[in-house]
């Protein structure tokens, strides 16, 4: 039975980054937060007179009107109902915390675009954690949030960078129990805060930790996350086509085997490419960008990509890949982020390719709690 928790709270917002999975050979593997946030106004609302007919327990506005009202991406598409995917996020962890969630709307000001490989779900997923995490009065760390996040989403990579923030790197493991007594402490921090900044000293892959450690229970998937070093000077070009690419679409077209010789040549480039960021070595990054697992099966549905990819390599940039699933392409820059945009978009132009440019950067920050 769920407890009751203080209702008086004061309206409160939550910014949830963009994100960009893969990274070219890092398949379901790799994410990274980028400096592009949706914004979520959690607003208390009276609290109404207890229910015990259908619909108890709901806040008001689940049981008919909106709940949420959306401004800019997903405006209405997305649903404003108890069906939300923000709404079933905070859902879940009040579940988890065995506890009643108060009377409340949501305002959600969405800028990442929905279907196109950033993340829009994972930040969506991400705001509504960390707000149903505030509520209750931030019991649950960074880790706990992000394995709660990754059963909702399916997969781990974009959550990751969101809840946890900068480029991380998250494994899933089913293959064993863990060992009883494994008690390893977190190394990274609870969400909201910046991932540690390794000293230079500290190894590539320290600090690794289960996301959920010491669980003593039947065989179960762990997670297993390491923060990854960004060099400060990486910024990050994105061509956004207009054209839609739905994850499952973009999941369809893979095949069920690929050859020994393509899983080495990811395999090399994906440590590679966290050599080359942890390491500060930008010129292994356009050998470490590349892939054989995904991008070549996900042309056809975005036939401009070679264009795209080699418009940015041409004009300068240090790698470039399909950001998730698509139809995003980004490229990783240090310096010429206007040409690389320019020639970029030029590319696009010629192929008929409509769609807008966005120039940002990671960030080591993923959501939080900002008033």
């Amino acid at each position: 039975m769920h407890n009751h928790i203080n209702t008086g709270f004061r309206p409160f917002e939550v910014i949830s980054p963009a994100t960009t999975a893969n990274l070219g050979p890092g398949f379901d593997c790799l994410g990274m937060a980028l400096d592009l946030w949706n914004r979520l106004e959690v607003i208390p609302v009276p609290a109404q007179p207890p229910s015990t007919g259908v619909g108890a327990g709901l806040v008001p506005a689940q049981t008919g009107g909106d709940l949420v009202h959306i401004t800019g991406e997903g405006a209405g598409v997305l649903a404003t109902d108890a069906t939300n995917l923000t709404v079933r996020s905070m859902l879940f962890l009040f579940d988890e915390a065995g506890l009643e969630m108060p009377s409340l709307r949501l305002r959600c000001h969405n800028v990442i675009p929905l279907s196109r490989g950033m993340g829009s779900s994972a930040a969506a997923i991400a705001g509504g954690l960390v707000a149903a995490n505030h509520l209750c009065g931030n019991p649950y760390s960074g880790n706990e949030l992000l394995e709660m996040a990754a059963t909702i989403e399916g997969h781990p990579d974009n959550v990751a960078a969101a809840v946890l923030g900068g480029l991380q790197l998250v494994v899933s493991d089913t293959s064993a129990q863990p060992e009883v007594g494994a008690g390893l402490v977190p190394a990274l921090a609870d969400a909201g805060e910046p991932p540690p900044s390794p000293s230079p000293s500290t190894d590539v892959g320290a600090g690794l930790v289960p996301a959920h450690p010491g669980a003593e229970s039947a065989p179960q998937t762990q997670l297993y996350t390491a923060p990854i070093p960004v060099p400060e000077e990486i910024q990050a070009v994105l061509f956004i086509p207009d054209a839609r690419i739905a994850t499952a679409d973009a999941r369809a077209v893979l095949p069920g085997q690929v050859t020994m010789a393509d899983a080495v040549f990811n395999m090399g480039r994906a440590a590679l490419l966290v050599a080359g960021m942890a390491l500060d070595r930008p010129e292994y990054l356009d050998v470490a960008t590349q892939d054989k697992l995904h991008q070549p099966y996900r042309q056809p549905l975005l036939p401009a990509i070679k264009l795209l990819f080699a418009a940015a390599r041409n004009a300068g940039a240090l790698g470039v890949f399909l950001s998730g699933s698509g139809s995003t392409v980004l490229a990783l820059t240090r310096g010429r982020e206007m040409t690389i945009a320019y020639e970029m978009f030029e590319a696009a132009r010629l192929t008929g390719t409509s769609g807008r440019l966005e120039i940002t950067r990671p960030t080591t920050r993923g959501a939080h709690v900002v008033n």
